[in-house]
C-alpha cells in the first residue's frame, strides 16, 4: 500500500502550503463531514415527507448530494495520506469508513487503482480514463463506473435497504430521496468535476505531464461544485496537498500568471 502512495516523482512539485495545517485541520474537517452526513441522513429518513412536492424535496436531495460528495472527498484525501498524516492506519481507516458510508465501496481497489490514475492520467493505463472510443459524457460515465461497481456491492446495498426498510419502517420514499437518490447523483458530480470536464483532452491537446485542466472558478463555486476538486491540475501537481488546500495554491498561481 505504502508503495501505491508514492507520487510519480518527475511530475509532482514540493508543497507550498504549511504541512502542520494538514496535520492539524485534516482530521478535524473529516470528522465535521462524517458527523453531519450521518445526522442528516438519520434526520431525513425519519422526516415525514408525504405533504411535500418535488420543488421542496429538491433542495434537500441536493443538499444530501454534497454530503455524499464530501465522504467521497474525504476518503480520496484518505488515499492521499493527508487525511491524518500522523499515523497512517487511521488516515487509511477513515478513508475506508467513508466508502462503506458512500456506497460499500472496496478501499483497497480504489486506493490501487487512483495511484495508477495519478501515474498514467488520460492514458490507456488510467482506470478512470474513457475507452479510446466512447468519449461523450455518458458513455465515459458508465464506462467509468464499470470499473468500480460490483454485483457484490449492488447485492449488498439492497439487502441493507430491504433491510432498514422492512425492520426500521423508514418509507421507501425517504429511502430513495435521501439515499439512493443523492448517492446516484454524487457519482455523477464526481466524474463530471473530477474526470470528465478536467481530463477530457482539449482542442490543443494535452500539456504534460498531468494531462489535467483546471477549471478556473471563483472559490465559493468551486467548494460548491464539488469541494475543489476542478483545481484538477493543482491537485495533480501537489497531490499531498487536502482539498480544502487547493485554493491556496490555486490563487498564488493566478497571483504569478498576473504579475
Amino acid at each position: 500500500m505504502e508503495q501505491l502512495e508514492k507520487p510519480p516523482t518527475d511530475q509532482i512539485k514540493l508543497s507550498p502550503v504549511g504541512k502542520s495545517k494538514s496535520e492539524n485541520w485534516g482530521i478535524l474537517i473529516a470528522t465535521v463531514i462524517i458527523t453531519v452526513w450521518a445526522i442528516s441522513l438519520s434526520l431525513l429518513l425519519s422526516l415525514d415527507i408525504s405533504n411535500f412536492n418535488f420543488l421542496m424535496l429538491l433542495p434537500i436531495i441536493l443538499w444530501q448530494t454534497f454530503l455524499y460528495t464530501g465522504l467521497f472527498i474525504t476518503a480520496h484525501d484518505a488515499m492521499h495520506g493527508v487525511v491524518f498524516p500522523g499515523n497512517s492506519k487511521i488516515n487509511h481507516f477513515i478513508g475506508s469508513v467513508c466508502l462503506v458510508l458512500y456506497g460499500f465501496l472496496s478501499y483497497g481497489k480504489l486506493l490501487k487503482k487512483h495511484w495508477m490514475h495519478h501515474h498514467h492520467p488520460a492514458s490507456e493505463k488510467d482506470p478512470d480514463f474513457h475507452d479510446g472510443k466512447h468519449k461523450n459524457f455518458f458513455s465515459w460515465y458508465f464506462h467509468f463506473m464499470k470499473g468500480y461497481w460490483s454485483w457484490g456491492q449492488i447485492i449488498i446495498s439492497m439487502i441493507i435497504y430491504n433491510v432498514v426498510h422492512r425492520t426500521l419502517h423508514i418509507p421507501e420514499e425517504n429511502l430513495n430521496y435521501f439515499w439512493v437518490i443523492p448517492s446516484l447523483l454524487s457519482s455523477l458530480q464526481l466524474f463530471y468535476f473530477g474526470s470528465f470536464l478536467p481530463h477530457r483532452e482539449p482542442e490543443g491537446g494535452y500539456s504534460q505531464p498531468h494531462r489535467a485542466q483546471t477549471l478556473s472558478r471563483p472559490v465559493w463555486w468551486s467548494f460548491i461544485s464539488c469541494y475543489h476538486f476542478g483545481y484538477h491540475e493543482e491537485h495533480h501537481e501537489y497531490p499531498h496537498v487536502a482539498w480544502w488546500q487547493l485554493p491556496e495554491i490555486y490563487m498564488m498561481k493566478r497571483s504569478i500568471t498576473n504579475v
